[in-house]
């Protein structure tokens, strides 16, 4: 029963890293038709800002507020990446997907490389404050604390992109923009303010997944955005590619899936469990993404 609890918490752990990373691709897909590969790009920078501020930066550091600072940090920095990003190289290609699939896959391989040329290739162990450095006692299992720091901020972020999706102007316009961009500009509404920000928060979101992803792996490297990434993009497929409901349910399905199959079985073969799952997803889904998406646009 213990062993249980713990895989289920740690799994939910995992789970909260996979929906902050895929929360973010799922609302740019979603409400902007981007699919964004260099999102991994802004983990590892918000990885790297976070670490770097705990490390250098005057007041931030690993104990108390000094560690929020240093998020704060990691976070506006990959959000001011993401920012650019969209400003300098995705904007020019809005509806020509083929070029921005390769424009962020590009990206996606450049920022890893300058990261590696500045910090090297070894892993940079991560500052661990000390209110989750420890242990939390639950049904008789010590649970990591920075698994339930994880969870309360995909909590977090799952109820902030909800209102921000459902309950404000700009997701409204937004959506409205990318049905028919034209109309919406003919109306006097500026779309592309509301792109870009909607875009920042998505890199926002990707740079907290780095950030607190720093302390579930106890390190940060320069591919670490790139691995990671993939899950999210299984987790996006799994959870439907506009659905942000469906993306924390399927952000869960696959932490307590990798957790219980590597602990039950030979290390590894849950990430090929979650790779069956995708596949059955798939073929289980008459016409795969596409016909989901169009259904999804004509409802």
């Amino acid at each position: 029963m213990s062993t249980v609890v713990l895989l289920v918490i740690t799994g939910l752990g995992l789970g909260a890293l996979y929906f902050l990373i895929a929360s973010g691709l799922s609302l740019i897909f979603g409400l902007m038709d981007v699919l964004n590969f260099a999102h991994g790009a802004f983990l590892a920078i918000g990885a790297y800002g976070t670490w770097w501020a705990s490390v250098y930066l005057p007041g931030a550091g690993p104990d108390g507020f000094g560690f929020l600072l240093a998020v704060a940090f990691g976070v506006g920095a990959g959000t001011l990446a993401a920012t650019l990003v969209e400003l300098c190289v995705i904007r020019p290609l809005y509806g020509r997907h083929r070029e921005q699939i390769l424009a962020t896959v590009g990206l996606s391989l450049a920022v890893p490389a300058l990261l590696q040329a500045v910090w090297g290739a070894d892993p940079l162990p991560f500052p661990r404050p000390a209110l989750v450095a420890g242990t939390v006692g639950v049904l008789g299992v010590n649970v990591p604390t920075d698994r339930f720091l994880l969870i309360a901020a995909a909590v977090v972020v799952f109820t902030a992109l909800w209102l921000f999706n459902s309950r404000t102007r700009y997701g409204l316009i937004v959506r409205a923009g990318v049905q028919d961009r034209a109309m919406v500009t003919a109306l006097g509404i500026d779309v592309r303010t509301a792109f870009t920000l909607v875009f920042a928060i998505g890199g926002a979101a990707a740079a907290l997944a780095g950030a607190l992803g720093g302390l579930y792996f106890g390190v940060v490297t320069p591919t670490q955005g790139m691995s990671l990434l993939i899950f999210a993009f299984i987790v996006v497929v799994i959870g439907g590619t506009t659905s942000l409901t469906g993306c924390a349910l399927a952000s869960v399905a696959v932490g307590l899936i990798q957790q219980f199959a590597n602990y039950y079985t030979v290390a590894g073969l849950g990430d090929i469990a979650v790779v069956i799952v995708l596949a059955v997803v798939l073929l289980t889904r008459q016409g795969g993404l596409t016909a989901k998406k169009s259904a999804e646009r004509v409802a």
